[in-house]
């Protein structure tokens, strides 16, 4: 016999187990974790059966287990129990379909789906408490994200147009669409979290939403809170050095191969944002200030904004490369990383990936573009923030301006093939 067989019936086996505990913690009255258990295992066992007896025997299986939960929640009604939910049931015929998966030897689909159904099945308390906390402009956005990423991005045509050979509407849309879906994932957790957020996690998340929010919204809040100066700094900051984090999975999803240019200093430069956050940290202990949820980031005027700021940087970096070569396209990285710095990181990205720019210019666009962000955030803090603030994000800022400059002047002009492998240009 084939040992495959033990070992799907084996991961069957824990997955049953798995949720089945779950069900009898929370005490369903329909199914526990023997219940389950066979449940997952029956479908596990049917899906090994002949090939030509496998698919009705897998039908007639399910309708067995339906038949079954029928019978015990009519057994709950004869019992004068008038509260019957559905989770159960619709986890059990969902679990004998993962046995099913597991038996047919689709081993990573079923543990993935059984250990989600485990986690959600357990995250009731917080799920529910997450939505009766949604406003309108919430759920509006839950809407819209699947506007996004669900109807519209199919539907463009995965072509390139115009000049240069870069615009190409699917392509673009799909870095909106990941763009999107990591601010709405650090949205969600912050809301989650609600009013037990403090201050560091604030400014990791906000980092991961939109560091230039942050810094506007705590530049205000810090105008009237004079002593609250050192705390806005160290949100602002940690706001700031998650934008190195952030930048590094864009690329990671678009071109994996420039991470091995990227990461050597952009790791550098987030290694001494992190100190600047420590000392921070140390001086900002005992400070408190009001926290707020920063705006859902599922809009789709934004998106759609976004979108073109996108086509529109990937355009003019390439049309700057063919007119006036790869030094000029540092320009451009001042001027996009200003007020955004996903756009200049993921054309950077797409341009790498392409062959129309090599990891040395590469790395140097992304980090310009970063320097320049800090640049407009420290204005935003002059102009927006309390005088105190303002010279903290002076003198944090100037230090990592100061750690930018000097590894674009020195850092060798290497070509990494691997991690530990490092060669110079020749």
């Amino acid at each position: 016999m084939d040992s495959n067989v033990f070992i799907e019936l084996g991961v069957a086996l824990g997955l049953g187990l798995l949720v089945g505990m779950q069900r009898e913690w929370k005490d369903s009255g329909v199914a526990g974790v023997r219940t389950f258990t066979l449940i997952t295992l029956l479908g596990g066992l049917l899906s090994n059966l002949d090939e030509g007896v496998a698919p009705w025997a897998i039908a007639a299986g399910m309708l067995a287990v339906a038949a079954l939960l029928v019978l015990a929640n009519l057994a709950k009604l004869k019992g004068g129990e008038t509260h019957l939910g559905l989770t159960t049931e619709a986890a059990a015929l969902l679990m004998y379909g993962v046995g099913a998966a597991a038996g047919q030897g689709l081993i990573v689909p079923a543990v993935v789906v059984g250990g989600a159904t485990a986690v959600l099945l357990h995250w009731k308390q917080p799920i529910h408490s997450f939505i009766d906390s949604m406003g309108e402009s919430d759920l509006k956005g839950v809407v819209q994200l699947a506007l996004i990423g669900l109807v519209i991005l199919p539907i463009l045509p995965d072509e390139t147009y115009g000049p240069y050979d870069v615009l190409n509407p699917f392509r673009i849309w799909r870095m909106v669409v990941l763009i999107v879906g990591i601010s709405m994932c650090a949205y969600v957790v912050q809301r989650m979290m609600g009013e037990r957020i403090g201050a560091i996690l604030g400014g990791l998340l906000g980092g991961l939403i939109s560091s230039t929010a942050t810094t506007v919204s705590y530049a205000r809040r810090t105008a009237s809170q004079n002593d609250t100066a050192w705390l806005g700094a160290l949100v602002i900051m940690l706001a700031s050095t998650v934008v190195n984090a952030r930048a590094l999975f864009e690329i990671g999803v678009v071109a994996p191969q420039l991470i091995s240019h990227v990461l050597p200093p952009l790791a550098i430069l987030a290694v001494v944002m992190s100190v600047i956050c420590g000392a921070l940290y140390y001086f900002a202990r005992g400070q408190t200030i009001e926290e707020s949820t920063n705006e859902n980031p599922a809009q789709l005027k934004a998106a759609i904004a976004f979108g073109l700021l996108y086509a529109a940087i990937l355009f003019i970096v390439a049309m700057v490369r063919d007119q006036f070569g790869d030094r000029a396209l540092y320009a451009v990285a001042v001027v996009s990383g200003l007020t955004d710095m996903d756009a200049i990181t993921l054309s950077t990205a797409e341009m790498y990936r392409e062959d129309r720019i090599d990891g040395s210019t590469s790395w140097r666009i992304i980090l310009i573009a970063m320097l320049a962000n800090l640049v407009f955030k420290a204005g935003a803090v002059a102009m927006l923030g309390s005088r105190k603030l303002t010279w903290l994000i002076v003198v944090v800022f100037g230090i990592t301006l100061g750690a930018g400059v000097a590894l674009l002047l020195v850092w060798p002009d290497w070509t990494i093939e691997a991690f530990g492998n490092a060669q110079p240009k020749t």
